[in-house]
This record gives structure tokens, sequence and C-alpha cells, in this order.
């Protein structure tokens, strides 16, 4: 598949945008899209999140599509030969890392990252996290995979909405990093009285925390709150850690498997509570994403790749 980029095209003449959403998007974004770009052509489908396409949905709907923006369902790249650019709904890309779309091309992709104690992951949603944490005096320590020690290291430019976040990496007192068990020990063995997850599910976060790590975390008594993804804790692990006092308890809106069966031993654990993967519900969720996708879209009339967001595909977020 080729990617042909023309600069300067204030207008997005010649592209089309498919918008797989969910919920009914805010009509009055979408207008304001479409006065930004007036050539640029746009079809809303509404499409529940694992739902399989719609048969009214025709396939030559992709052949002229150039912009995507998707919760799951993906095309085969040779259905969207000019697929240019395509804009997740969801903070995380782990469920469609190994479609052929995201590992045989090289269309950019981009996350929703932004929509939305010691802080496992300080991208955008762990920054937002320690903010609301130093509100209430806690004490932040940060964990990263890779250093952050200067200033311009520690700056954040991923998508986040005026006055939310952390942008210019100030609330922590302690930086850690490094991808080994070492490195993270060391920060799970900081003082930690919370921990709060937030990092992407990779080969290299999965199973991330268990056994060791609860041995740590049972130092302090640490309560654990995930907010990322289930299998980034060993479940089997964290029932143990749970029931035998290791950690004070956990705050889980993802578990693994997920959903839970109904008698799965995690719900009689102690001290735990379980939400439905709601932690990013928000009513301003669909307004932040159509924002990212809107600049975006700018970068594109620019003829520029740089996408906010854009995911590493070595690293898989």
């Amino acid at each position: 598949m080729t990617l042909v980029r023309i600069s300067n095209n204030k207008t997005l003449k010649g592209h089309k945008a498919i918008i797989f959403s969910t919920v009914e998007p805010p009509q009055a974004q979408i207008d304001a899209i479409q006065k930004q770009f007036p050539d640029l052509t746009i079809k809303t489908f509404i499409q529940p999140w694992g739902a399989p396409l719609d048969p009214s949905f025709e396939e030559e709907e992709w052949r002229d599509t150039t912009v995507l923006l998707t919760a799951t369902l993906l095309p085969k790249p040779e259905q969207a030969p000019h697929l240019q650019y395509v804009q997740l709904t969801s903070a995380g890309a782990n469920h469609l890392i190994k479609d052929p779309l995201f590992t045989d091309t090289k269309i950019p992709f981009s996350t929703a990252n932004g929509v939305h104690g010691g802080i496992l992951g300080y991208g955008s949603i762990g920054r937002q996290t320690a903010r609301l944490s130093k509100a209430l005096g806690l004490d932040v320590h940060a964990y990263t995979l890779h250093p952050r020690n200067t200033p311009e290291s520690r700056r954040d430019d991923s998508y986040t909405p005026p006055g939310l976040g952390d942008p210019e990496g100030e609330f922590p007192s302690k930086w850690f990093s490094g991808g080994s068990k070492e490195e993270i020990h060391q920060f799970l063995d900081s003082g930690l009285d919370i921990l709060v997850i937030s990092v992407p599910l990779t080969d290299k976060t999965k199973g991330l925390i268990s056994k060791p790590e609860f041995e740590i975390l049972g130092k302090k008594g640490t309560f654990l709150i995930n907010i990322a993804r289930g299998p980034i804790v060993d479940t089997d692990d964290l029932i143990e850690a749970l029931n035998s006092e290791t950690i004070k308890g956990a705050a889980l809106d993802v578990t693994d498997p997920e959903p839970l069966p109904d008698q799965h031993p995690l719900w009689s654990a102690k001290n735990v509570t379980i939400t439905p993967h709601i932690s990013a519900a928000s009513s301003f969720y669909y307004t932040r994403l159509l924002d990212i996708f809107r600049l975006n879209l700018e970068r594109l009339s620019q003829g520029r790749n740089d996408f906010i967001n854009k995911v590493n595909r070595k690293e898989g977020y």
C-alpha cells in the first residue's frame, strides 16, 4: 500500500472520513469539522463495540476512504488502498496490534489517550491522576519505561485538555524508569500507600504485577488501583494478596478475564471493588475524542505525519 500525501490541502479536497461511533457523536463538532474542512466527505455509522460490521455497510465504501475513526472495526489493507490515518476511540491499541492493517502497513494509528500515590505509567491518564492526587495532598512517585532526566523529557506531547493533566511533568517528587524487574521493584519499594496502574498492555507489561511484586507492596500494605488492562496483573496472585491481606485492597476497573464470570473467586476476595471497565466514561469523552480527530486532520491537511497520540508500532502503544 502506497500513501500519497499532498501538502497544504487545507480543505482536505479528495479526502473521505468514515466514523464508526458507539454512540451518536456530538453533531455540533461534526459540523465544526465539516466547516473547517469543507471538501472533506464525512460518513458516520453507529457501531456497538465489538459488534460485526452491519450488513448494510457496503464494502465499496472502503475504496476511497482516507481517514477512519473506529473502536474495533478495521478494513483489510487491500479494501482501503487510500487510507492515510486511523483514529482509535480507545486510549490503548492492544486489541488491534495483530490486525493486518496495523502489522502489514505503515498507516498511522492514533489513540484517544488523554480523554479521560505511585503511578505506574506516566502518560496522559497517569498525569491527570497525579493532578488529582496532588490536590488531595499526596506525594506522587512516577514510573515510566524510558528515563525522564531533563525538563524537556518530562513534557507530555500527547493530547491534554486545557487545565488537566501534568503537561510539564511537574507533579512527581520522584521519577523512576527502566524496563527491568530490578528497576520496577525499586519503584514499588519506594514506600507507596497507593499504586495506580495506567500502563498500556503490551508483551512487556503482561503479568507485570505478580507474586514478587505483591510481596514488595506488602511491606507498606499498598492499596492497588488498576484502570489500565486486566492482564497487567496476575489475577491468581492478586486474589492471594487480597485474601492474605498482603495488600490493603484493590479497586479494579479492569480484570482478567473480562468480563469476569459470575462465580469467579475474585468477586469474593477481601477488600476489592470491581467496576465494569467504565473509568473512561464521561459526558466529555466524544467531545475530546473529536478534538483529537480535528487536530490530526489539521496535520493531515498540512501534509504532516506527526499525529497526536500516534501509536509506536515497535512499543505497541
